[in-house]
């Protein structure tokens, strides 16, 4: 099984493209996955924004919880890049128009509740989740949360289906959940808990990510989700492309084609870095070394000598190219290192530490 985050509209509509994998290493159809999929998304938006108005109007109606509107800190959000709207003025247009003040609109995936939902086990603790928001400070600066203007429960209903999981499969037939997306800049980077906990009882593997290098997505599903979720990873792939190690070595993205091996072999660094992440958190690993069609075979063969001479299982991945085939190496050392070597898998840090 597969349990992955669903793209956001923002780098759809963007540089950065869909969120569904390429060639013959699909989540299909990617066409609806990438643009508004379930709509999972638009009523994160809207529970979003009903928060927002449900503040703006308590102050309109007398604010009895005395509210300060310089110190609220809830944002407005909205599925899409648009920089206009980071920094706006509200309540503009008279005595009906509301109470004026500078507001903004932060996109849907970087939104507090989006997050709660990822990390939620289901309707009831979503409920308590949201409850805990903190969306302003009140005059005398005491925090202001969900709780206090008594709507967690509207929230709720309106997230009382998109806490659900997706179910989609690959071009290959694996079953696949594509279920949350918080942006590991913002929040933990990861699907849903939900997901990856229906994965696991419908099948014997569960393959998940997440989002960007391992000292940020992984260190976040390691130290956060694994807890929210009482879930103990097996292993990690540490995934690595000969393109970005070269880039790491000093190359600029227009020489990424060109063969280089002294870039490639000062980026290995980083990869090495990101190997000492993973073996800080005591869990065994396989490093993939995802293939691209410039790849030439003496940079693939440096990676490969680099990995053995470290002491790193490493497997040359093609499923761009060749699907389920092209991973099966990746598959068979994944599981090899789940059976023969040991687990001592512990967060970086305990969660009553001070500092």
């Amino acid at each position: 099984m597969i349990a992955l985050r669903e793209p956001s509209l923002g780098p759809s509509m963007g540089i950065k493209g869909g969120a569904a994998g390429g060639g013959y290493s699909q989540v299909v159809p990617m066409e609806d996955i990438n643009l508004h999929f379930t709509g999972d998304f638009h009523a994160i938006t809207a529970a979003n924004n009903a928060l927002a108005s449900l503040i703006d109007n308590h102050i309109f109606q007398g604010n009895a919880l005395n509210i300060d509107p310089r110190q609220i800190v809830w944002k407005r959000a909205l599925d899409l890049n648009d920089r206009a709207l980071r920094h706006v003025v509200i309540g503009l247009g008279g005595k009906f128009g509301g109470v004026p003040r500078e507001d903004g609109f932060d996109i849907t995936v970087a939104s507090e509740i989006m997050a709660i939902l990822c990390l939620a086990e289901g309707l009831d603790d979503l409920k308590a989740r949201l409850s805990r928001i903190v969306v302003a400070y009140n005059y005398d600066g005491e925090p202001v949360t969900v709780k206090d203007l008594e709507v967690e429960g509207a929230l709720t209903l309106l997230l009382k289906d998109a806490i659900h999981p997706n179910l989609v499969q690959t071009l290959e037939n694996t079953p696949a959940f594509v279920h949350g997306g918080p942006f590991a800049n913002i929040a933990h980077g990861c699907n849903s808990v939900l997901a990856t906990k229906m994965a696991a009882k419908l099948g014997d593997y569960v393959v998940t990510e997440a989002g960007f290098g391992a000292d940020l997505g992984a260190e976040k599903f390691l130290d956060i989700k694994t807890r929210a979720g009482h879930i103990r990873p097996s292993a990690v792939v540490i995934v690595a492309t000969i393109r970005a190690l070269k880039m790491h070595g000093g190359l600029s993205k227009d020489d990424l084609k060109t063969e280089n091996l002294d870039a490639l072999a000062r980026g290995m660094e980083n990869l090495a870095r990101h190997i000492e992440t993973i073996q800080e958190f005591g869990l065994p690993y396989v490093v993939a070394i995802n293939h691209f069609i410039a790849d030439t075979d003496k940079e693939v063969q440096l990676v490969k000598d680099w990995c053995t001479a470290n002491g790193h299982p490493a497997a040359l991945t093609t499923v761009w190219e060749n699907g389920g085939a092209g991973g099966e190496e990746l598959a068979h050392k994944v599981i090899d290192a789940i059976n023969t070597s040991a687990n001592h898998f512990k967060p970086l840090y305990d969660l009553d530490d001070d500092h």
